[in-house]
């Protein structure tokens, strides 16, 4: 037994290695390590039972900067992600990849026995949707999908009194996402992020987030939707650019509710009315959803406070799932979930693109 010890302390072999740990920690491993991979690995590092066993990335220089910042663990590296599937010491996986990679990686995670934690979206196609919901039948593991504002109390709270009827019923919801600039040309994601066949464009890689809380808000996915989109201020900037730089969406839900939607990244910081905001209106009045704040009808009438601010934990989501593969919880978050987020985002992206009425139905999808 001490031979064997002394053989895990120097590295032994990954299967010697998981035997020995005699905890409940959770070998885990990270294929992405770029912006939002990164992000997440500090937040692992800072979760009790995570051991991180396994690091992968296309880029050395992301990787040798993972491999410091997880340097206690000592984890394996690789350029190879289906080397990372292969150990037996990896409980878990984060997918933190360019999002036209999440949909396979995550099915390869589930066939392999892996509890999985992929990023938004999960697909940017409806045959990536399809296929990973697929997989996900009948899986036994914790599949959590990266719609992490879902794990903000202020948000959940604000949601149940909505769903409980503080504004009647709900029949409209006008949200945007905007920003003062495009994202960063020469940034680190700019190898992938201007192809749509890569990211999907800012609808679906980014909007999917202010998406789920429309769809969290009203209760429903949408059935249908029209819009328009265009490229307008960096036109083939950077060149061979293929994704639009704004766009404007209007979808339908279950019973008439009506939903209107706008991106773009050209508003100025200092103008009014900037960034984001999701605004529900009810038969009772509305909720302008991030502050929880809750307007009667009427003039002139002071706005009650629904929930009141707190200090959230940036990485409740991924507590959250560690805590379900403790405890066999059903996360906040599954894969059918981060579906219909997937899904509603790519929606409005088809009926930018087709300029006509894209339904739902026409995926063939089944949440």
């Amino acid at each position: 037994m001490e031979v064997d010890r002394r053989l895990f302390l120097l590295g032994s072999t990954a299967m010697a290695a998981h035997a020995f740990q005699g905890d409940n920690s959770v070998g885990t491993a990270m294929i992405g390590v770029g912006g939002r991979g990164s992000f997440l690995l500090t937040g692992v590092l800072q979760q009790p039972n995570a051991k991180v066993v396994a690091l992968c990335d296309i880029k050395p220089d992301r990787l040798d900067k993972a491999a410091t910042a997880a340097a206690k663990f000592n984890p394996a590296t690789y350029a190879d992600w289906h080397r990372v599937l292969e150990r037996k010491d990896v409980d878990a996986v984060y997918i933190a990849t360019p999002p036209h990679l999440h949909s396979e990686m995550a099915i390869e995670a589930i066939r392999a026995g892996k509890h999985v934690y992929c990023e938004k979206p999960i697909g940017i196609t409806p045959a990536q949707v399809r296929a990973l919901l697929e997989a996900a039948k009948g899986n036994k593991k914790v599949f959590v999908a990266g719609q992490q504002l879902r794990s903000q109390k202020q948000l959940g709270e604000t949601v149940r009194r909505i769903h409980e009827g503080v504004i009647g019923d709900v029949i409209m919801v006008k949200a945007q996402r905007h920003a003062a600039a495009d994202l960063p040309h020469d940034g680190s994601s700019g190898d992938w992020y201007f192809d749509v066949t890569k990211s999907g464009g800012y609808l679906i890689e980014q909007s999917v987030h202010n998406l789920d809380l429309c769809n969290w808000a009203i209760g429903a996915h949408p059935l249908r939707a029209a819009g328009f989109g265009a490229t307008v201020m960096y036109k083939n900037d950077p060149p061979g650019r293929t994704i639009f730089d704004c766009g404007s969406i209007t979808y339908e839900y279950p019973n008439g509710v009506k939903m209107s939607f706008t991106q773009n990244v050209f508003h100025p910081q200092s103008m009014p009315n900037g960034n984001q905001y999701v605004y529900v209106y009810g038969t009772k009045g509305a909720v302008d959803l991030t502050p929880s704040n809750l307007y009667a009808p009427g003039r002139n009438v002071a706005p009650v406070v629904l929930a009141e601010k707190q200090q959230e934990d940036q990485y409740a989501h991924l507590a959250m799932f560690y805590d379900c593969i403790a405890n066999g919880k059903a996360p906040v978050v599954d894969v059918k979930i981060g579906a219909t987020a997937a899904l509603t985002a790519i929606l409005g992206h088809e009926a930018m693109v087709e300029e006509k009425v894209v339904r739902w139905s026409d995926f063939g999808v089944d949440v």
